[in-house]
């Protein structure tokens, strides 16, 4: 998994759980709190009874980014928080992606948000070359 739209690193010696905490650490290094977590596995097996591999959405947040985006454009909200996704990998480690926010606030056509992205960007960049 390697989406054009995100910032991807392969851990092909990690385990699930330990990328999770390493994911979360990196967050919080960067300046973001996660706001929200979805078990995509959890979830599914839950509401459709079927099995999939673990897979981790958190909506991360950093203030100040997201203060600037909405002072900048109130609808930025439809796309915020940035998700970061940390996901099983078959035959073992994980995939951590961030959302590239470059991408994402592409359709923003507004003064400023282009280099905001662009500057939120090398935050969840650094994120995801600590892991």
């Amino acid at each position: 998994m390697n989406p054009s739209y995100g910032i991807t690193r392969e851990l092909p010696d990690t385990e699930f759980d330990q990328a999770v905490e390493r994911a979360r650490t990196a967050l919080k290094s960067e300046g973001f709190g996660v706001l929200t977590e979805i078990d995509v596995r959890a979830t599914l097996r839950k509401k459709l009874d079927v099995d999939f591999p673990p897979y981790l959405i958190l909506g991360a947040c950093n203030p100040p980014f997201a203060h600037q985006a909405l002072l900048a454009e109130p609808g930025i909200g439809l796309l915020l928080p940035c998700n970061l996704i940390v996901a099983a990998r078959e035959g073992g480690g994980t995939t951590v992606s961030a959302i590239d926010p470059a991408k994402a606030f592409e359709i923003v056509n507004r003064e400023g948000m282009k280099q905001l992205a662009e500057d939120l960007r090398c935050k969840l960049q650094a994120v995801i070359e600590k892991l």
